[in-house]
């Protein structure tokens, strides 16, 4: 009982520290596999990739953007509504483009056409002051 520590045990077996010789952090050569690997990363998927990508098991699930424009049934989109416009504009100015914002192709043309004329009516900024 007196060796446990106290606290929730790591994860990865790439970050723990070693149980014998000294503590000060992981070891750069001696063959031991808890240090660094070769890829430049520590711990992950073969070759030093982390976990999360192709072919390795994420944390997270990417839920499948949908229009909001087509759940809403919204067809026309209005070039004076700057509020709903905004949020298709960075912050910069540019537009959002669809694989961030998940618009389907027709929705996302019809915004662009109404953003541009909320520019050249000066409703939108074509771009921030700095």
């Amino acid at each position: 009982m007196s060796e446990e520590t106290p606290g929730k045990a790591p994860e990865s077996g790439a970050s723990a520290a070693p149980q014998s010789g000294t503590e000060s952090g992981p070891s750069t050569g001696g063959g031991h596999s808890s240090g660094p690997r070769p890829g430049g990363r520590p711990g992950g998927g073969p070759g030093g990739r982390p976990s999360g990508g192709p072919g390795g098991r994420g944390k997270f699930f990417r839920r499948k953007k949908v229009c909001k424009f087509c759940t809403e049934k919204i067809d026309a989109i209005p070039y004076r509504d700057v509020r709903l416009l905004q949020g298709f504009v960075a912050e910069r100015g540019k537009i959002v483009p669809r694989r961030l914002t998940g618009v389907c192709t027709t929705h996302q043309r019809r915004l662009t056409r109404a953003i541009k004329q909320a520019r050249n009516i000066a409703l939108l900024p074509f771009a921030t002051r700095h």
